[in-house]
């Protein structure tokens, strides 16, 4: 029988991520050569992160409920409007690729999408074989004036920053992702 701990349970920003917190018996990290004030800062930091990282879903959620559309349905739009952005022409095999996902799950998706009246497939200026699917300019209009907007706040974080601290936070950034990239897991089947 497990011992009962007295008190609540931790909250969203109460050590959830702290270091000590998820190894105290130092299995996945030796911390002994480590100062106990940058074990505590990179527990800050680890939360700082779990905190965006929860700030994004709930912006995710909500901005998917809004829209009436899926997680997948919005990556979908967001990569159209780029693309559309920089003058590139998309084909259900980009967002195929894009998302990771299969040409008959792609299909399903841009059915929804059209159905909605989020998309249009028309045929490919060049490739005669190939569709372009294009956002609705209604849906692109409601994606930058709700979603969009609030997703381009990020931008006054990082220019709050000097151009030294924000090259520390990109460094920091993609060592993290590296870090825990799924290509360093080998319990994760291939696809």
């Amino acid at each position: 029988m497990e011992a009962e701990t007295a008190g609540t349970p931790l909250g969203a920003d109460e050590g959830v991520y702290g270091v000590r917190d998820n190894d105290p018996a130092a299995q996945l990290l030796d911390l002994s050569q480590i100062d106990e004030s940058d074990v505590e800062q990179i527990s800050r930091l680890m939360q700082a992160l779990g905190t965006l990282r929860e700030a994004e879903r709930k912006v995710s959620e909500a901005s998917a409920r809004y829209m009436k559309l899926n997680e997948t349905d919005m990556r979908a739009l967001h990569y159209l409007i780029v693309n559309e952005n920089r003058g590139r022409t998309v084909t259900p095999g980009d967002i195929a690729g894009h998302l990771g996902i299969s040409a008959a799950a792609t299909t399903k998706l841009l059915d929804r999408l059209e159905r909605g009246g989020h998309v249009t497939r028309s045929p490919h200026p060049t490739d005669r074989r190939a569709l372009q699917i294009r956002i609705t300019a209604q849906t692109r209009q409601a994606a930058y004036e709700t979603v969009g907007r609030h997703q381009a706040r990020r931008f006054h974080s990082a220019a709050r920053l000097t151009q030294p601290e924000r090259e520390v936070v990109i460094r920091f950034l993609r060592d993290m992702a590296s870090e825990i990239d799924i290509k360093h897991i080998d319990w994760v089947a291939d696809e």
